[in-house]
């Protein structure tokens, strides 16, 4: 089984603020105080930014580009200025950014200190336990299930959570819509998470023969994570249509699965081009009060040898994300009514899918006129 510390290492894809890591610390909201910083500060949180963009990120030439083009910034005296750290955060992340194109790459302030941690391959036993509980407060990511009329199934999947807590949660959700003709996974609101629940939940979706989904590039140690489905680990396989619905939330892991099962040809991508963030990594503390989110790995696809990274995911069908589940909707019944010999039973599809679709007339007007 893989352990709890690989799942904290990994959890970091979900870069959103979707936490599943125990540097929850890091994650700034929207609402908390502001700091004044001094010269000293801004020279502090820049220099070990650097140094740490040196050693671990992902692609080392790009390292020296962002710290040229900052330190470039430095000279022309661009941060002297700034006081607040709000604001220093923000334009340290905007400025990485414009030479990485890496969405994931982010400087983080938090009002409230960062604790040092002391390297270890181990979480405590506390960190585990506030892990498994974190994820358990958001139902390891499963929102909502739904049997919607027609037999189609539903699931508003907001996270890719810890695989081996949420196992069960994962086979209670995948054998309550077994039975359905056709499965939409809702990603429009998921940030990511970890690849090893991508890679389980994904495990329902194949026969029995493992499937290559993605692989996992780490700088560090020159190293190469591999991922493939494990067909014990479900029980019922789903041989069914799969839909998965998209928005340009939608990032990193909710990104991996949709780029996976669109390159294995075993799901529709509907809705809107993801976020393109393929670069996983973690928090790393720069002072007190900032951190930096660095990527220090990249999904490499062992059909198209590339990523997401920049692009996002092209949906098959691009529609608005408010359009997303209708359209899904309507196309899954369209395929069961062609399956369907019954008449009355296709009669009955039919008016469901007049109705839906009738809804979806109206919805289009109402988003275009935004």
């Amino acid at each position: 089984m893989r352990s709890i510390a690989t799942a904290f290492m990994t959890a970091a894809f979900a870069a959103c603020f979707y936490v599943l890591c125990p540097d929850d610390a890091i994650a700034q909201g929207p609402k908390q105080p502001d700091l004044t910083v001094d010269a000293a500060t801004r020279t502090k949180v820049i220099d070990n930014l650097l140094k740490e963009l040196d050693e671990s990120y992902v692609f080392p030439e790009t390292a020296k580009k962002m710290a040229a083009d900052v330190r470039s910034r430095v000279d022309g005296k661009e941060y002297d200025s700034i006081t607040s750290a709000q604001q220093l955060s923000e334009k340290l992340t905007a400025d990485l950014q414009s030479v990485s194109k890496d969405l994931h790459l982010r400087v983080r302030y938090s009002y409230e200190p960062i604790p040092e941690r002391k390297q270890r391959t181990e979480p405590t036993e506390e960190e585990k336990a506030r892990y498994v509980r974190n994820n358990r407060l958001v139902n390891f990511g499963f929102e909502k299930l739904e049997r919607m009329q027609g037999n189609i199934g539903y699931i508003d999947l907001r996270g890719f959570s810890d695989p081996e807590a949420g196992i069960e949660t994962v086979s209670a959700a995948m054998n309550f819509l077994s039975n359905t003709d056709a499965l939409i996974f809702d990603l429009r609101m998921n940030g990511g998470g970890d690849p090893a629940m991508v890679a389980l939940i994904s495990s329902y979706l194949f026969g029995d023969k493992p499937v290559h989904l993605n692989d996992l590039y780490w700088r560090k140690g020159d190293k190469t994570e591999e991922f493939w489905t494990k067909p014990a680990a479900a029980a019922k396989k789903y041989d069914k249509d799969v839909y998965v619905l998209t928005s340009k939330r939608t990032f990193s892991g909710a990104e991996e699965f949709s780029y996976n099962l669109k390159n294995l040809k075993r799901a529709t991508i509907i809705g809107e081009t993801t976020g393109g963030g393929a670069h996983p990594g973690g928090m790393v503390r720069l002072n007190e009060h900032f951190g930096v989110f660095i990527p220090t790995g990249r999904a490499i696809s062992p059909i198209t040898k590339t990523n997401w990274e920049g692009t996002g995911v092209e949906p098959d069908v691009k529609v608005p994300k408010e359009l997303a589940l209708k359209v899904a909707y309507v196309s899954a019944l369209t395929k069961v009514i062609e399956k369907t010999p019954e008449e009355g039973r296709r009669k009955a599809l039919k008016e469901i899918i007049d109705t839906t679709q009738k809804e979806l007339d109206e919805m289009k007007k109402t988003v275009a006129a935004k």
